[in-house]
């Protein structure tokens, strides 16, 4: 492809359950009473969080089947939300999508959470489909890489790339540290992307191109961040030592990512990393140098919708879209960390 063409981001947008709840509200939710939880939630960095349930019905020992259909509702609604908002922003319309991806790690669906949705927006008969299930946190950006790759060999075709997790119905009560640390930032949502490859004129505006992706997997450690199945339930897996890996497998994606380009690290002007948590947010940013005026858009999501898992990079992407501060020529890079163990990396320019 010559360099008048690139993968464009043609627009981007979010969604979440109409219920917000604060951290104590969370808590009294989950039915925890200890002082030591109590200073886990409120010690977050969160403010606000989205669940897809309704208060007045929830018991916190649903059943699975109970949990099922909560992910089921919830993922299609939040799914559809953002994908007809993402088209809207374009000015298209479903039957304008040539391809739609979507990945999720927090309930499985036959048939798939694309095809379903291709039925109720509704799509042409003929849109290809794809699922990306099991990335967890890092899911949107090998989402965006197998969208960019559609977009790339179909030139001026569009590819709908869509995260949505429920991650509240995902959760498990018990007394270890990783489950309540799960249960005090993880919250429910989407976000959709419409990438195509098309002529980067100055018509295209601030819209940025995905210039490339790169990835680092460590299997030594994949034992410590995922889910597992217990009493036919999600319970998550979140070690402590992840906010220790987290800068050094970071700092390795990034260097594979810009290196090959001959680009530095002060020459990225938007950093947008993904928002697991408040420590390992710390720590990533302590150890690739990031000064704290740079994680601004990172905060701000945390704070007010805590980890969404895969969608939630999106959304800082979108806070960064929407603020009108990029100009052209601007890179910004997105990061995000992931079972396996993996970091994952995207280099947009404007």
């Amino acid at each position: 492809m010559n360099s008048a063409q690139s993968v464009v981001l043609l627009s981007c947008a979010t969604s979440v359950p109409p219920r917000r709840f604060t951290q104590q509200q969370a808590l009294e939710l989950a039915g925890y009473t200890s002082p030591r939880i109590r200073e886990i939630f409120y010690n977050s960095g969160i403010e606000w969080r989205h669940f897809w349930l309704d208060p007045e019905n929830f018991t916190p020992d649903e059943t699975p089947d109970e949990l099922h259909r909560r992910y089921r509702d919830g993922a299609l609604h939040l799914a559809c939300q953002a994908a007809t908002d993402c088209l809207r922003a374009a000015g298209l319309q479903p039957a304008d999508v040539d391809c739609l991806l979507v990945a999720s790690c927090t309930g499985y669906l036959c048939p798939d959470l694309s095809t379903r949705l291709a039925g109720h927006l509704p799509m042409r008969s003929d849109v290809q489909r794809g699922a990306l299930l099991g990335h967890g946190c890092a899911g949107a950006l090998p989402l965006l890489q197998r969208a960019a790759d559609f977009a790339r060999a179909h030139p001026g075709r569009r590819a709908l790339a869509i995260a949505v997790e429920v991650c509240s119905a995902a959760y498990y009560l018990d007394h270890t540290l990783e489950t309540m640390i799960g249960n005090a930032i993880c919250a429910d949502g989407a976000a959709a992307v419409l990438l195509s490859a098309a002529d980067r004129s100055p018509a295209s505006g601030t819209r940025p191109a995905l210039l490339g992706f790169y990835s680092v997997l460590d299997p030594t450690h994949q034992d410590k961040v995922g889910f597992e199945q217990r009493e036919g339930k999600l319970r998550i897996i979140l070690a402590a030592e992840i906010r220790h890996l987290a800068g050094p497998i970071l700092d390795r994606c990034l260097d594979g990512l810009l290196a090959p380009r001959g680009l530095r690290r002060d020459q990225i002007r938007f950093w947008i990393l993904h928002p697991g948590g408040r420590k390992v947010l710390d720590a990533a940013a302590r150890y690739l140098g990031l000064a704290e005026d740079q994680l601004g858009f990172s905060r701000r999501v945390l704070r007010s919708f805590g980890n969404m898992s895969s969608p939630t990079v999106l959304f800082v992407l979108n806070e960064v879209l929407r603020s009108g501060r990029p100009r052209p020529g601007d890179y910004g890079v997105l990061l995000a960390l992931g079972p396996g163990f993996v970091a994952e990396a995207a280099l947009l320019q404007w």
